[in-house]
């Protein structure tokens, strides 16, 4: 990692109207937790609905969304790129400390709310609450990866980001069956799954594919985008 981008990363991504956008999701999942703990009905399916739904199929991929791409979207939009680029400074060690810094951003604004949810709506019990809070953090790695891949790749980034988890995960992935295999949001469900347990949590993908799935979507997203920064500095030379 590369102490000086990260520092302009994070300055970039908490800064300005961007930092409030990045904790007003995971306070409106804390606020509607506390007023579910107090209704009536069953905690434990009402618990898996609103981290289920709310945190791990909203919350992280809006935030990853956010995170992934502002983290260098915004630096190639306005041209800022290239003073960074004129470092002295391999394209891959640029990539993946912006991917670390929004990993770990992502982790800190999702995680920790997720877990603090969890406690509040169903307590320590079944490990329901570090279940989804793990699932959280690995589907906000992959998501991370994926859609700072997009920064690099593409100037409707978001536009695009959008489209992946709305249409693909949202929609198509709700009604196809085979779809939910290539689905991020399924990838950290059945890591959840496996931390609660079987008998917990349901999951339609196994966990020996969502793991592989996982690992090559964070490597692979990775590559190209270091292979894209570095096709981005041989066009701004000639």
């Amino acid at each position: 990692m590369n102490p000086t981008v990260a520092r302009l990363t994070v300055r970039g991504l908490l800064g300005r109207r961007r930092g409030v956008l990045l904790l007003v999701v995971p306070a409106l999942l804390l606020v509607i937790s506390a007023i579910a703990a107090g209704s009536d009905g069953d905690k434990h399916d009402l618990t898996v609905k609103i981290l289920g739904q709310l945190s791990l199929g909203t919350l992280v991929p809006i935030l990853g969304l956010v995170v992934g791409t502002g983290a260098i979207a915004t630096e190639i939009d306005d041209g800022s790129i290239v003073y960074l680029l004129a470092k002295p400074l391999p394209r891959w060690k640029i990539i993946t400390t912006k991917l670390l810094v929004a990993i770990g951003t992502t982790w800190a604004i999702a995680g920790i709310p997720t877990f603090v949810a969890g406690l509040i709506l169903y307590g320590t019990k079944d490990d329901l609450a570090l279940g989804f809070t793990v699932g959280t953090l690995v589907a906000g790695a992959a998501y991370s990866a994926l859609f700072l891949l997009l920064g690099v790749v593409t100037r409707h980034a978001v536009v695009a980001g959008l489209a992946y988890a709305l249409i693909w995960e949202s929609l198509i992935g709700n009604f196809v069956q085979g779809a939910r295999t290539l689905s991020v949001q399924q990838w950290g469900l059945s890591v959840a799954r496996a931390v609660a347990g079987d008998g917990v949590l349901t999951a339609d993908v196994a966990l020996g594919a969502a793991v592989p799935l996982l690992v090559v979507v964070i490597v692979a997203a990775t590559v190209l985008a270091s292979v894209k920064l570095g096709g981005l500095t041989l066009a701004s030379e000639e």
